[in-house]
Parts: structure tokens; C-alpha cells; sequence
């Protein structure tokens, strides 16, 4: 006899859960703050898979600190699949037995206690993945039950105002709403009227105002005042060797003081370059406070943000040609959309690394600090469903040797990806090794694979203290690895560096010196920067910039 499928079984179990939980929510969906943790106890399972609203800047916070008070008898097991555990609350839900399994994107200033949960079997590691590949997977496979998500306002019916931080939000309640589950919103104020709807009130199923605002992390404003002259030879290095030689103008900038550094001598030494109107004129980037020079003079034409960034709100609003925003004036941001421009829409990738191997393989996961990857595997590839020309991509792709090698005599361009490292990083840490400790991350975690940021053959160039090497150009992986050891320094790569194949390598412009390159090594000092201070910033913004406060230092 046929058994009659049910085909309304997660529909269901959200009604019965909801029903329960129906004594704690009033009229627009409200509920009070002393009924939050109840009304997590009444939503959330055992073994649910749940997404706490952790970005790489704003954070559910109060919610998380929340679903910490419950009880591990009650709710355990726990599948978190989140973009970023930056917060201590994320990895106490671990250390409690609530949660137990994390597949994530990024860790920020939890890296050292993820990687060390993991060794300590702590957290079950699914896999560290790219936003996109996590938000792909949002809709697939790793679907949230429940999300716990955050907005600066709500008005009476339980619509939702992200405004500035719009950042995952869109993306999270998609995915979970449009497969039955459950969304839940920490805001900041409950309103009558919103500046505009972001989230329409039929997609939140509870609407809490917190305690307190959520909280924002400036994770890509830096101060000038840190930037150091070897920051500053290397961005040299790369304007002139890499955005001047190949003319990008569609590019992606990653977190650091090399970028921050590049983005303060625009107006100057990139001008001085001839330059301007040639390079950077679209990217896709937060509103980083060091842009506001080259966007006052006139670099730059468009920028689309992943996220927000603490105190640029009045510039942003200010410069609407430039930022997209909506018609209440604040930013739209959007990381699943910004991620999918940088996958396909760049021409070109730089940001850093903590570790790059003799092949070129980089990674910022090691056995002792599991950062995750954000977007960099996005941008910091070479998409190949790419179809469309531009004049870097195609002269990148056209210094490629072997480009030919499965496609015939058919042409093809190539992303530009860029690594900008000092020889060693923090605590004088070598940035070049034999071997990745992701090797170790992986024996630790019980991972299939190393879990790689950027393989070396997406890499295209490598900028140090030493000059660059041009990856793309070399022929084969023995003129590659050359390459690599040229600009290693003294590292247990850079040692192994034969002077003779070195030179073999500068007269095929495989890899280049400063003075290769005419660059002169005394100029890269700090009178190149076109902001100096945190107050230099404000000042050019015409006082529109409000750094946060631990930036102020006058």
C-alpha cells in the first residue's frame, strides 16, 4: 500500500514552533526584552541549523548573548553557519556545549581561539569558506532553520530599516523565510515610520529592540599615522609596476596598511604617475576613510560597499555620485551583490596574506590562527566564467605562456591577483615558508584538504620590500618558484635564491627591482601621503568624516 508524502513537514513544524512562541510576541511582532531568551528557548532545537547575523562589522549581538543563557540540557548541537565569528559570544556557545558544529568565512579577532577549539575538538569544523560559496550554500544545502539577524530600526508592523550596515541581511532572510524557517531581528529602535523598507515585515517572523545598539566594527578604517615606508615602497611598487603597467581601473582593495597606503598616494604619487583617470576609477570596496583623498580629487567614479564603515556615514551621503545610495541618502550596501561583482566585474585583486608557500599557495589559516578568507578566494581569482574584455584583463592574459595549453589558439584574459607581503609580518613572522601550516590546520581539524585562500595559480603577482614578481610571465613552475625566492627576502625561501637565476629573471622582467623599475627607494617616506592623520581625513572631508572615538587622538 502507498504511503501518502506529506510535502508540508518544515511548513509545519515552523507553525508549531511559532505557536508556542506566540505567547511572547505582541502586536507588530514585538517582543519584550525579558521574553528573548524564552522565546529562543521556545524556536530553537537540538541539532538546528542556526545563522546568528555575525558580518564582517555588524553584529546580532544581543541576540547571540541571548541564546547563551539557555540551557545545554535544553538546546545542544548546534549547526552554526554564520559569515563571521568575531564576537566571544559566537565561540562561548562552543566552549557551553551549545553549538558544535561551524561552517564560517572569516574570524577576525576570534582567529587564535578558533584554531584552538578546533585541536581541541571544541568546534566541528565543516569547512571555511568564501561568502559567496557560504551564501551559495545558504540556499542549498546548509539552509539556516533559524537566523537571528539585526536592523537599526523597525517601524509598528515589524518591517526592517539595515540602512548603512546593510551588508548579509537580504541574503540570510531569503534564504531561511523562503525555506520555511524562522528569522528573528535585534534592532536598535522601533519607529513609526521607516526611511525605507529593506526587509518587508511578511519576512520577520519577532522583532526585539535591544538594550543597546548593535555592535559595528570599523574593520577597515586605518589610521595614516601607522603607515610605515616600507608600506608606502610597496605601494610605490605597486602603482607604478602593476596599476600603471597594466592601466586597472576595475579593482578590489583588502584589509591592510599596503592598501590603505596606496589609497593615500593616489593624489600624489599616482598622479605624479599620470595616473589619474587610468587607474582606480571603479572598485568595489567599503568606504575606507583612507579613499577620501583620491575621491576628492576626482580619482574615482564608483564604488558599490560590502558593508558600512563607523563615522563615514555623512561623507557617504555626501558623495552620492560616487557611493549607491538610496533615495533617504544612506548607503545601500550589500555583500552577496559586492561578492559577485568582485568575482566577475574586477580586473584585479590585491590584499595580503599571513603565509605564502615556495609554489605560491597562500593562506590566512594556520595552526595557531584561523582568520578564514572572507572574499578573498572571489576576488582572488581568475573566474572562468568570465566573458566580457577589458584592456588589463586581456593584456594580463596575454603575457601568459602557457595560456594556450588547453584551449588552443584561442585567446583568453586573466585576472590580475596581487599578494603584497613584507618579507616577515607581525612578530616577525616569515610571510614566505616551505610548506603552509594549513597542512597542520587540516591534520588538526580532520579536513579533506589544506584550507587554501588563494592557490598559487590564480596568483599573478607578488609585491615585497624587494620588488615584484610578475608570476603570469614565467613559463613554468620552476621560473615561478624563482620568482617567489627573488622577492623572499630571508626567509627559508628567500635564502635558497640563486643570484645568477635571478638576474636570468630581471632581463626577462619575470621579477623587478625598485630600481628596475626607476623607483627611488628614498621618496617612499611619509611626505608622500596625502593624509597623515585621522584628522587629515576629517579635514579633507570637510568635516563630513566622524572617526570613532578610539580613533581620535586630538
Amino acid at each position: 500500500m502507498k504511503t501518502e508524502r506529506k510535502w508540508d513537514t518544515l511548513a509545519s513544524d515552523t507553525r508549531q514552533r511559532m505557536e508556542a512562541a506566540a505567547k511572547y510576541i505582541g502586536p507588530g511582532k514585538q517582543v519584550k526584552k525579558e521574553d528573548t531568551v524564552a522565546l529562543l528557548k521556545t524556536v530553537i532545537r537540538s541539532f538546528d541549523r542556526v545563522n546568528i547575523e555575525g558580518n564582517n562589522q555588524k553584529q546580532a549581538d544581543y541576540l547571540a548573548d541571548c541564546l547563551l543563557q539557555v540551557d545545554p540540557k535544553d538546546i545542544n548541537n548546534l549547526h552554526m553557519v554564520q559569515s563571521c565569528v568575531p564576537l566571544a559570544s559566537h565561540l562561548d556557545m562552543f566552549e557551553k556545549g551549545i553549538a558544535k558544529k561551524l561552517d564560517f568565512a572569516f574570524g577576525g579577532p576570534q582567529a587564535a581561539r578558533v584554531a584552538k577549539f578546533i585541536s581541541e575538538g571544541k568546534i566541528e569544523l565543516g569547512a571555511i569558506h568564501t561568502y559567496l560559496e557560504l551564501f551559495g550554500r545558504y540556499f542549498l544545502d546548509l539552509t539556516p532553520r533559524v537566523s537571528l539577524i539585526c536592523a537599526y530600526e523597525a517601524d509598528r508592523e515589524g518591517n526592517l530599516y539595515t540602512g548603512f550596515n546593510t551588508e548579509d541581511t537580504p541574503v540570510i532572510v531569503e534564504a531561511t523565510k523562503f525555506r520555511q524557517g524562522i528569522v528573528i531581528a535585534q534592532v536598535n529602535k522601533i519607529v513609526d515610520k521607516l526611511p525605507r523598507v529593506d526587509i518587508p515585515a511578511g519576512w520577520v517572523d519577532a522583532v526585539v529592540e535591544s538594550p543597546k545598539p548593535f555592535f559595528i566594527e570599523p574593520l577597515f578604517t586605518r589610521d595614516p599615522g601607522l603607515i610605515t615606508d616600507n608600506h608606502i615602497l610597496l605601494a610605490m611598487l605597486a602603482l607604478k609596476g602593476i596599476y600603471g603597467e597594466y592601466k586597472v581601473k576595475r579593482l578590489n582593495h583588502g584589509i591592510g596598511f599596503l592598501t590603505s597606503a596606496i589609497e593615500l598616494i593616489l593624489p600624489t604619487y599616482g598622479e605624479e604617475l599620470g595616473l589619474k583617470g587610468e587607474c582606480c576609477t571603479h572598485m568595489v570596496l567599503n568606504p575606507h576613510p583612507t579613499m577620501i583623498p583620491a575621491i576628492e580629487a576626482g580619482w574615482v567614479d564608483t564604488i558599490h560597499c560590502f558593508g558600512g564603515e563607523l563615522g563615514m556615514e555623512d561623507y557617504v551621503r555626501a558623495r552620492s555620485d560616487v557611493f549607491f545610495t538610496g533615495p533617504d541618502g544612506s548607503l545601500r550596501s550589500n555583500r552577496a551583490f559586492a561578492q559577485t561583482a568582485g568575482h566577475y566585474a574586477l580586473d584585479m585583486f590585491i590584499g595580503g596574506t599571513l603565509q605564502i608557500d615556495k609554489f605560491g599557495n597562500s593562506s590566512t589559516a594556520t595552526a595557531n590562527r584561523v582568520a578564514g578568507f572572507g572574499g578573498a578566494p572571489n576576488m582572488g581569482c581568475d573566474p572562468k566564467g568570465r566573458r566580457h574584455v577589458t584592456e588589463s584583463w586581456l593584456k594580463c592574459g596575454q603575457e601568459v605562456p602557457n595560456m594556450h595549453d588547453l584551449i588552443g589558439d584561442m585567446p583568453r584574459g586573466k585576472r590580475l591577483v596581487v599578494q603584497g607581503v613584507e618579507t616577515f609580518g607581525e612578530a616577525r613572522a616569515p610571510s614566505f615558508v616551505d610548506k603552509l601550516d594549513a597542512w597542520k590546520l587540516a591534520e588538526n581539524a580532520k579536513l579533506e584538504l589544506p584550507p587554501v585562500m588563494i592557490y598559487g595559480d590564480d596568483v599573478t603577482h607578488i609585491v615585497t620590500e624587494d620588488g615584484i614578481a610578475y608570476l603570469n610571465r614565467a613559463p613554468n613552475m620552476e621560473s615561478r618558484m624563482a620568482a617567489i625566492r627573488a622577492v623572499a627576502g630571508y626567509t627559508e625561501v628567500g635564502i635558497k635564491e640563486d643570484p645568477a637565476e635571478t638576474n636570468k629573471l630581471r632581463e626577462a622582467k619575470i621579477f623587478q627591482t625598485p630600481e628596475d623599475l626607476g623607483i627611488d627607494r628614498s621618496r617612499a617616506n611619509r611626505d608622500l601621503l596625502a593624509a597623515r592623520s585621522m584628522r587629515d581625513l576629517v579635514d579633507i572631508s570637510g568635516g563630513l568624516y566622524n572617526p570613532p572615538t578610539r580613533f581620535r587622538n586630538w
